[in-house]
């Protein structure tokens, strides 16, 4: 079998350091082993369409802000193919078939989608297209045979429910579709970022978030700005590590060579921990370590997204020559599909 990867974001905004360390440097890692076949990255601006319909300009300006992300942060168009997903309308063809496939009660018991209803201002009137996005991401996923979706763990119902759609359809038809698997990020921590409010995982909604083209100045407002431990009033108080925003961070973006660097004084994360529980360790000191650490990271990444902002009409160029290939790929299964269907009349 085919090892072939699918992921993508919705482009509603700049990408942060939650979709950093959930999603995109594992797909940097996963690109550079050239252990696949095919590897897609698709801009699901259909999906961001179902909570954004009002503005269709906001969409559109963000392919473009997200596919500068893409690049500045190291995919390869040389070794990943970038899509836009409404440009693929055989997509829209799967999801239909695939609706007769899940009850209504299945989409309104998904994990993921109740969770982000509380984030959405619908009251009771609930768009269609928002309820029965899982059905289109299973669409997504099948109309390219993908087997390895790089997934946060907030999305691990939604690839539970393309697998049961699968199964549905080849209990149906026969072997036709191709069951995926989930990738986790190694580190937990990764798995939903928490925000710089400490309250829930970063999310540009909320408006918690440190973003991969924040300017320094920016980054270090966020940073000293943390959620921390509300009873570490005096430096001599003894703190707490667990649930401390700044340590969650620390376990996340901290190397030893960090501590070489910046803070020479202690030797890795667990020696810095220790001091802050006992007492005798400012808030401030360890901000201070996590901003250079940020800093560190994100510089590069800002000053190649400023490189590539010059030429919009290249980064267009290749997602128009990725959308074509992914276009041809997914008509060939739809055709596929429909033949095992026995809907594909005339050929």
């Amino acid at each position: 079998m085919e090892k072939i990867i699918l992921t993508g974001d919705r482009p509603t905004g700049n990408l942060h350091l939650g979709h950093y360390v959930g999603s995109l440097r594992r797909r940097i890692e996963l690109q550079n082993t050239l252990n696949y076949d095919e590897f897609y990255i698709m801009l699901a601006d259909s999906q961001a369409l179902t909570d954004n319909f009002g503005n269709v300009q906001k969409v559109r300006d963000n392919v473009l802000n997200v596919m500068l992300d893409y690049l500045a942060v190291g995919l390869d168009p040389n070794k990943v193919t970038f899509f836009i997903q409404s440009e693929v309308s055989e997509l829209t063809e799967f999801t239909f078939y695939y609706m007769n496939l899940v009850t209504l009660a299945r989409l309104e018991r998904n994990p993921t989608v109740k969770e982000e209803l509380k984030t959405k201002d619908f009251s009771a009137s609930i768009p269609m297209g928002f309820l029965t996005y899982p059905v289109s991401q299973a669409a997504d996923i099948t109309a390219f045979n993908a087997t390895i979706i790089p997934v946060g763990d907030d999305q691990l119902p939604m690839i539970e429910q393309t697998r049961e759609i699968v199964r549905s359809f080849n209990n149906l038809y026969g072997e036709t579709l191709v069951e995926p698997q989930a990738v986790l990020p190694e580190n937990e921590n990764c798995y939903r970022l928490v925000g710089t409010d400490g309250k829930a995982k970063m999310s540009k909604s909320l408006g918690n978030c440190i973003y991969l083209s924040d300017e320094p100045d920016v980054i270090k407002q966020k940073v000293f700005s943390m959620y921390t431990d509300p009873d570490h009033i005096h430096v001599e108080d003894p703190g707490k590590v667990e649930g401390n925003t700044v340590f969650t961070y620390l376990d996340v973006f901290s190397k030893p060579e960090d501590f070489v660097k910046f803070m020479p004084e202690y030797k890795n994360l667990d020696e810095l921990k220790a001091h802050y529980s006992r007492g005798g360790l400012g808030d401030m000191k360890i901000k201070k370590f996590l901003n250079n650490i940020l800093q560190e990271l994100i510089a590069p990444i800002r000053e190649k997204r400023r490189e590539l902002e010059k030429n919009p009409e290249a980064i267009f160029e290749i997602l128009k020559k990725g959308t074509h290939k992914a276009r041809k790929v997914a008509y060939k299964n739809l055709i596929k599909l429909k033949t095992n269907m026995g809907i594909n009349y005339f050929n």
